[in-house]
């Protein structure tokens, strides 16, 4: 449910209903609060098994395989070859430290050493097997199980086909797994990043395990630092010459993943400068590393080059791909021809295209995903035609679109929706948007029968009027609003990196903290990524100043208009989390009183250069906006409580943050608690990671509840 809220409406409204429905529902018992047992008030959904072919779909249902006819809307139970999932023909995979293959579903063992091999990838011709040992790439033949040394000079800072720290993490995604090994679609080459990391300053990690403590060194690039040096290769899958892209590896630059044209014929490479302002595409000749300029885009704040951003989608054909740039303040999809003239924009508009789910280029239509036009919180399903004509929503009501799953030709899709007060449901769609059949709710017979805390999604208005924030709340069982109470939030901040979303959830500890009177919270700022780059925008050289601002402002109207204890306000979240919440606990203390703050950056000197300085900018060129984007600037303002926790061995937020905040707060005689946890990196698990919990649910019944903490709250 969406509120546009100026004055205490939905609230009173509230209380109200809680006062003449709580007589009648039963409450929840200690197995569903402890045990997350809501068995009898949601159920399972049915599970999606495959398409087996563009109007039927195997389902699963209480164990049973099903056959739903999607034009008829009738199920059938299937019979066994109806049902059974694909198994894989071709894949390469590594099992007791060798690499195997499984071709045509049988099993085929193609090493036999203990040398440690990484990222094993099958050819799209299956004839080979690309892997990296010792920083170096290699191809196995399948049939002949000949070995192929592709690169000779791998060593502890000069990697092929294997990613240094930062391109991991900040541009090709820890899902990468450190892999910069690319096949071309015709199986002929291997495009491959060879990373130089020597100039790139050492990071000591240390911790104190044994007798003699324990030493990490890491090729960390702070900001303003050196990079590693890039040079992109192509070589043949049997190996000989290696033949590099015409860049100069010694420039200031950072390349992203690189996309194949569908010929195999060039390779399209992502350049950025150090600035991160301009974004060239270069059609690379794999046979010469001659370079042909495709793209040029200029920002006046940065252009995003990193995990997550896919922004070529090739047509089938080879004669056109579709472009996405948010350079409009909007991320928008773009129709080019393979010479990279602009034939014509897709989509247009004050939105925001998430994924291109599909391109049928025979009906010239592509189907995408989008914040929703009337809801930003809420994902939609939309097509369009490749001219820019004739955009259609796809999905329908009030609901947040999370997962698609659409037929092979696009005539059908499923649909998981759900909004704050729905819980989730799976339905059948046809590609004109008409509702052929609800194939599953998630909402059980005895759902209405209980006391359930209620949440809904509400819209603040910031304060300069531009924006309608959104803040996600579950308010406390059966509300006394002449009574004050505590409130949670619980956020992430950052840059385009919202996590207040209108969707369903039901979890024992969230209906337990509503019933023990914690008013629990979830909102985003400006530049979450609701209002698009023109919103993200304003974090330009400027990180935490706006989002505690538009923080602020959601939290103040919380205490004039829900009943919000201004004494107990906590904020808590982890990595940028984290870092939200120590600028709350000083810049922002005036508002918030208490916080729990993990693995935080606490001064933008201590992080990474790409994913900083997109921001930033370098310290020598933004040295204001280091300063008061610094928690550390602001330690005299702190009061209130803050709990620090950081992971002794953290990789990506080195524990130096949390260091230095606490000898400034140590300084400043400020009180404050500090957890740290040996062997944690950026998150850990196991037992330490419960005594985290345990610690944050203490922390919570301590200066939040004001009463003993529940010990079936302890895990």
């Amino acid at each position: 449910m969406l509120l546009f809220v100026k004055k205490l409406t939905a609230f009173a409204a509230l209380a109200l209903v809680s006062l003449c429905t709580m007589a009648q529902k039963k409450e929840l018992t200690d197995d569903q609060y402890f045990k997350n047992d809501f068995k009898g008030i949601i159920q399972p959904l049915p599970v999606i098994n495959k398409w087996i072919d563009d109007s039927h779909v195997s389902i699963t249902r209480t164990g049973k395989e099903f056959v739903l006819d999607c034009k008829t809307g009738i199920e059938k139970e299937a019979a066994a070859t109806d049902a059974k999932s694909d198994v894989a023909k071709f894949g390469a995979y590594l099992k007791s430290g060798n690499i195997f293959v499984k071709v045509n579903g049988v099993e085929t063992q193609l090493t036999s050493d203990t040398t440690k091999k990484i990222n094993p990838i099958i050819s799209p011709d299956n004839n080979y097997v690309a892997f990296t040992r010792y920083n170096d790439l290699y191809t196995i033949n399948i049939a002949t199980k000949k070995e192929n040394r592709l690169t000779t000079d791998g060593s502890d800072v000069i990697l092929n086909g294997y990613a240094s720290w930062v391109y991991t993490e900040e541009i090709l995604g820890r899902a990468s797994l450190y892999r910069t090994f690319w096949w071309s679609p015709d199986s002929k080459h291997l495009a491959f990043f060879r990373t130089d990391d020597s100039p790139v300053p050492v990071y000591t990690i240390t911790d104190g395990n044994g007798q003699h403590g324990y030493v990490e060194k890491e090729r960390y690039p702070k900001v303003g630092d050196t990079n590693p040096q890039v040079k992109i290769g192509l070589v043949t899958p049997e190996g000989g010459n290696i033949v590099f892209a015409d860049f100069n590896d010694k420039d200031d630059q950072y390349f992203g993943a690189p996309y194949w044209t569908p010929d195999g014929s060039a390779l399209w490479v992502q350049w950025i400068n150090r600035g991160q302002n301009n974004l060239k595409i270069w059609s690379v000749n794999p046979a010469t590393g001659d370079k042909k300029e495709i793209y040029d885009e200029k920002q006046k704040t940065w252009i995003q080059l990193e995990d997550g951003y896919e922004r070529l989608h090739f047509l089938s054909s080879g004669k056109n791909v579709i472009l996405e740039s948010d350079q409009t303040g909007w991320n928008h999809l773009y129709l080019y021809d393979m010479t990279g003239k602009l034939i014509n924009p897709i989509t247009s508009g004050k939105f925001t295209v998430l994924n291109l789910t599909k391109i049928d280029e025979k009906k010239g239509i592509v189907y995408f995903t989008a914040r929703s036009r009337e809801n930003t919180a809420r994902i939609d399903f939309y097509c369009i035609g490749l001219n820019g004509k004739n955009l259609l929503r796809l999905t329908s009501g009030d609901y947040n679109n999370t997962n698609i799953n659409l037929s092979p030709n696009g005539s059908y899709f499923i649909t998981t929706s759900s909004n704050s007060g729905t819980p989730t449901k799976l339905t059948l769609v046809n590609n004109k948007g008409k509702i052929i059949k609800e194939i599953g709710d998630s909402k059980a017979a005895e759902f209405a029968t209980y006391n359930l805390a209620t949440t809904e999604l509400l819209r603040i208005k910031s304060d300069d009027g531009l924006y309608d924030l959104p803040m996600k709340v579950t308010w406390p069982v059966n509300m006394d609003k002449s009574k004050k109470y505590p409130v949670l939030i619980s956020i992430y901040g950052g840059p385009n990196a919202g996590s207040c979303w209108d969707s369903w959830g039901l979890n024992g500890n969230q209906q337990f903290y509503a019933k023990e009177g914690l008013i629990q919270v979830v909102m985003d700022h400006r530049a979450s990524g609701h209002f698009g780059k023109e919103g993200v925008n304003y974090m330009y050289r400027n990180l935490g100043y706006w989002e505690m601002k538009d923080y602020s402002t959601m939290v103040k109207w919380l205490i004039a208009n829900g009943s919000a204890d201004p004494t107990r306000i906590c904020i808590t979240g982890f990595s940028y989390g984290g870092y939200m919440t120590c600028y709350a606990l000083t810049y922002g203390s005036d508002v918030f009183t208490h916080g729990m703050a993990g693995g935080s950056v606490t001064d933008w000197s201590f992080y990474d250069t790409h994913y900083t300085e997109r921001y930033m900018d370098t310290p020598a060129e933004n040295p204001e906006g280091y300063k008061t984007s610094s928690v550390l600037s602001y330690v005299d303002k702190y009061k209130g409580m803050l709990q620090i926790v950081h992971g002794v061995i953290d990789d990506n937020v080195h524990i130096q943050n949390s260091i230095n905040l606490i000898s400034k707060l140590q300084d400043a005689k400020k009180e404050f608690e500090f957890m740290e946890y040996s062997g944690g990196r950026h998150g850990w698990g196991g037992n330490k990671w419960l005594h985290y919990m345990n610690l944050k649910t203490e922390f919570i019944y301590k200066y939040l509840l004001e009463k003993p903490v529940n010990k079936l709250m302890l895990k």
